[in-house]
């Protein structure tokens, strides 16, 4: 008997011993795993690192790319284009008047009844439509089609408060945000396609144009009398409710930014110069780039995966469209090399764009003590379930990286545009206000980012010029402010003369 227990004794011990071995192996594997994921999570945070010297050294270039682009065309990667709007919205308008707004996966029409100083917008309503994804690559008939279907049955819903004068035209202002070259004030060429839309044959060929055969296609009267880029729309709607307003960012799916330039300040324009003496310059910001621009492995990687490799580079890091697909590229690697998320990588987190920056907004504005919010988006995003309180402070961590980089970053490019403006000081005995008109969805309900971008704003120009720069939400200011341009360009002498 004692023999049976001695042995029974030490296969037990030796069972409990390989277990214990296995659970501190476990336990060694599990704790390698995660300083190897702690470590791609440092090196990609450093990477992204935004100080301020940084900071100051990106508006620095932003400045000198606005030079060489205002000084001649493909003098910079910034278009800095002329826009043809020298005359921005005064408050005097009369009329109805239409808009579509076209820049980004969806398009909203909208109508306006403008009463003058004294009434402004009397009335206004609108619809917004998703555009088809197929649509987005498809052709350039097929686009402009679906939307003139669309704007027919919003025209056909106009009621009481319009008032169109019998015999009279409707028109339209066209808020179309992709790179325009613009030929006049209601004509330009697409120069290219962003934020995901890809259609060949619509580049080079004047998108009013191509609006107006859509438009006669489907048997609607109505003249295009001002084509507009979204931040040029901004400008004016922000203008047009308060005078101080001398630039416009546009933060939401893309990016880019307008402002007000003194037209002597344009060597590359040979017109004659207008007489308000000043000129509105759509800067297509987004394709700023810099070697100062904090750019990470997974920021090149997006781009070459890109529909427009090589281009857009300050975009890709900066706005919507992309912010949460530069998470998922790191929680991809981090459960490609260090099983972040276990032994098998979630097939999920390999699909392009599955992570929207709305979900990755919910994940880092998530202030529950479990943080279940990051939890659900996990495993209903990724089908990742079962993550622990650990794993799910580092996803909100990586959020908060990205995020922030994209603030500050937008932040100092708003100082290059101060600069340039000469803004960005305090002249002695000059009562000075400047208003940066913002709209987009990315600034409008991201509260962590829009947060981050005023701090750092702040932090660059110091408290005493701080005071003197302001950022307003001009909600939906694209869209009015295509309406006011068409009011302003309007073909009849009556509703000019009452302007």
């Amino acid at each position: 008997m004692g023999k049976v227990t001695v042995g029974v004794t030490i296969v037990c011990a030796a069972a409990v011993c390989a277990a214990a071995t296995l659970i501190v192996r476990h336990r060694m594997k599990s704790s390698g795993r995660w300083t190897k994921a702690m470590s791609i999570l440092k090196e990609f945070e450093e990477k992204c690192a935004t100080p301020i010297g940084k900071l100051r050294q990106v508006a620095d270039a932003m400045t000198v790319e606005m030079h060489a682009g205002l000084a001649s065309e493909g003098g910079s990667k910034l278009k800095m284009l002329i826009s043809y709007v020298d005359n921005l919205p005064t408050g005097d308008e009369h009329g109805l008047f239409y808009a579509l707004d076209l820049g980004g996966t969806n398009f909203r029409v909208l109508r306006v009844q403008l009463g003058g100083r004294d009434g402004r917008v009397v009335k206004q309503e609108f619809t917004e439509v998703s555009i088809p994804p197929e649509l987005m690559t498809a052709t350039s008939s097929e686009l402009f089609d679906f939307i003139a279907k669309e704007l027919a049955r919003f025209i056909a819903t106009e009621g009481e408060g319009f008032f169109l004068p019998p015999g009279s035209q409707r028109e339209l202002g066209f808020t179309f945000s992709f790179p325009v070259k613009q030929l006049s004030i209601a004509s330009g060429t697409l120069i290219r396609w962003t934020k995901g839309f890809s259609i060949a044959d619509a580049v080079d060929k004047d998108v009013v144009g191509e609006l107006t055969k859509a438009l006669d296609r489907q048997g609607i009267d109505m003249r295009v009398a001002a084509l507009v880029n979204d931040t040029i729309g901004t400008l004016a709607g922000g203008k047009y409710f308060n005078n101080d307003v001398a630039a416009a960012v546009i933060l939401g799916t893309g990016t880019n930014a307008a402002y007000v330039e003194r037209a002597h300040a344009i060597p590359k324009w040979h017109g004659l110069l207008p007489k308000s003496g000043e000129m509105v310059i759509n800067m297509e910001w987004g394709n700023f780039r810099s070697s100062h621009l904090p750019v990470t492995e997974y920021d090149q990687a997006l781009d070459q995966e890109s529909l427009n490799v090589g281009e857009q580079i300050f975009e890709k890091i900066i706005s919507g469209m992309y912010l949460g697909d530069i998470v998922r590229r790191v929680l991809c690697k981090m459960a490609e090399e260090a099983e972040f998320f276990g032994d098998v990588v979630p097939p999920k987190l390999k699909t392009q764009f599955i992570l929207r920056t709305p979900e990755m907004s919910a994940m880092h504005h998530d202030t529950s003590t479990d943080l279940r919010v990051v939890g659900s988006k996990l495993k209903d995003i990724f089908g990742i379930s079962s993550t622990s309180l650990k794993t799910r402070k580092v996803v909100k961590d990586l959020c908060n990286i990205v995020a922030t980089r994209g603030a500050r970053l937008s932040a100092a490019g708003i100082l290059g545009i101060l600069k340039k403006m000469g803004k960005d000081t305090v002249k002695e005995g000059e009562k000075q206000k400047t208003v940066i008109a913002m709209d987009g969805g990315l600034f409008e309900h991201y509260t962590e980012f829009s947060s981050c971008l005023e701090s750092t704003l702040n932090e660059l120009l110091g408290d005493e010029v701080a005071h003197t720069v302001v950022i307003e939400h001009a909600n939906d200011g694209s869209g009015i402010g295509a309406a006011l341009l068409a009011a302003s360009h309007s073909q009849y002498p009556e509703v000019e003369e009452s302007l």
